[in-house]
């Protein structure tokens, strides 16, 4: 044990009754027995720290601090020891870690998760109205303000006033061309039009009704690749030849399981679309309340001709004329300079003790897997990492397409395929669009302010941040397009 030195790593907090504040040591270096020694036990005696429950090489402690400097070590199976990714300092007891916890009123920490290995973070779940300070990313950092309540109403209310003053005819771009496809076009063609022009959703046009009827989506394919999988089903691949949209719309009503107990199938969704004129807040609530990654703007004349087909609406678009409109005056919307760990926006790795689910594989995990947690969890990608949480790459619906290169599809088994191996087909020099044009894995930083966000999901393409860890880039949370609005929109 160290001798009794006097505390030179402890600054009173300056009030007649001490604040302490819980504060969470963590140590992930592995080892048998860890303990904590460090100023506030005045180097005295150590802690003892617990091993991570499905973590056997991560340790933790929570100790109650009183506000100010802190130095601290471990010791680790008999040996001293600092941890190198966490600020230190050469102090009486050589190289010590160093923690600043300050006393402020209504300030907000971010998410802590011990689940990943190898994290940095040393972050504590407090009362609204308790004082904190945070450590992330392995550098000490300010503790974050929470935004008032009036700032977030105010912030809400002028974005709210500015889409209803705004017409969906404001995202037409000035040229372009937009797809659309007959419902009796076989989905075997389908395919490899979505593929070949490098998108992933097409409205379908019904010539007998004279209408568009619906959309051909990512989705479609994956389910159809399920079901050639699946033993038991009717759909086979050479059928995939001759078989049409409108016939697999029908079967998938079947396949999804859409039946009511009288064995009739549920009517029909009709098809979610928009006028040019409509506002885009109405637009942008179409597609949050559908669930839907676009909406058609279609234009219907009074002469009873055919109805046209103007632009496919996103959240991205819309996304893109609030950032433009408001980049020159953040200032009238305060929200947009907090920092997205300070704000309920988004998904995140649970911390321990949590049960709520956070999707993420392995690259030689089946693709049977990602495609059947893409189905089952209603997501719209999945992250892909390394063996120390580390994201290596992101797996989306719309990487499905990949599939039709050299009918790839009619000779793999979802089961034998990994998702390494299916990302590879997409990284092909030849595929004629490429993955996205190298906008595969946008990321994001917890410290990143939210008009860093919106900025970057404005980009065509960009439909979530996976929010990581500088440095590491292990995964703490994605953000998607539809967090953004569902919290802008309240």
């Amino acid at each position: 044990m160290f001798g009794s030195v006097p505390d030179r790593g402890h600054e009173s907090s300056g009030v007649s009754v001490p604040v302490l504040i819980p504060w969470s040591f963590v140590w992930r270096h592995g080892g048998r027995s860890v303990s904590l020694c460090g100023s506030f036990t005045r180097w005295s005696r150590c802690i003892p720290m617990s091993p991570v429950e499905g973590c056997d090489d991560i340790f933790q402690v929570l100790c109650n601090l009183t506000p100010g400097h802190h130095q601290y070590k471990f010791c680790v199976d008999g040996v001293w020891r600092h941890d190198e990714s966490q600020p230190f300092v050469r102090g009486d007891y050589g190289l010590v870690n160093t923690v600043v916890l300050a006393s402020q009123p209504d300030v907000i920490t971010s998410t802590f998760s011990p689940q990943t290995p190898g994290r940095s973070n040393m972050d504590v779940d407090y009362d609204d109205n308790m004082p904190v300070a945070t450590l992330s990313h392995g550098t000490l950092q300010e503790a974050v303000p929470r935004i008032s309540s009036p700032d977030l109403e105010v912030s809400r209310h002028r974005i709210s006033v500015f889409l209803s003053a705004h017409t969906a005819y404001e995202l037409l771009p000035e040229s372009g061309k937009v797809i659309a496809l007959d419902v009796n076009l076989p989905v075997k063609q389908a395919f490899h039009i979505l593929y070949e022009q490098g998108i992933s959703v097409a409205p379908l046009w019904d010539l007998c009704k004279g209408q568009f009827v619906g959309v051909l989506s990512a989705l479609d394919f994956i389910l159809i690749l399920r079901e050639l999988g699946n033993h038991g089903s009717n759909l086979t691949e050479e059928e995939l030849e001759t078989h049409t949209i409108a016939a697999w719309k029908e079967g998938k009503l079947h396949i999804t399981g859409a039946m009511d107990g009288n064995g009739e199938s549920f009517p029909r969704r009709h098809l979610v679309h928009a006028g040019p004129y409509d506002c885009l807040k109405d637009v942008a609530l179409k597609i949050l309340q559908n669930k839907v990654a676009t909406v058609p703007i279609i234009h219907s004349s009074l002469d009873s001709s055919f109805p046209q087909l103007l632009h496919l609406a996103s959240l991205s678009g819309i996304l893109k004329c609030i950032y433009r409109y408001f980049r020159h005056s953040s200032s009238s919307l305060p929200i947009l300079q907090q920092p997205i760990c300070s704000i309920p926006l988004g998904t995140w790795v649970p911390k321990i003790g949590e049960s709520k689910p956070f999707a993420m594989l392995r690259p030689n995990a089946s693709l049977s897997a990602a495609l059947t947690l893409l189905v089952q969890a209603e997501v719209s990608s999945i992250p892909i990492v390394d063996d120390n949480g580390s994201l290596v790459d992101i797996y989306s619906r719309s990487d499905i397409t990949a599939l039709a290169k050299d009918k790839a599809y009619a000779h793999i088994h979802l089961d034998e395929m990994s998702i390494h191996q299916a990302l590879q087909l997409g990284q092909d020099a030849n595929s004629p669009h490429g993955f996205f044009n190298g906008q595969r894995c946008q990321m994001c930083l917890r410290s990143d302010p939210l008009h860093e966000v919106m900025k970057r999901l404005a980009n065509p393409g960009v439909r979530r941040l996976v929010i990581v860890e500088a440095g590491s880039n292990r995964v703490e949370g994605i953000i998607s397009l539809s967090d953004v609005f569902n919290f802008l929109l309240g």
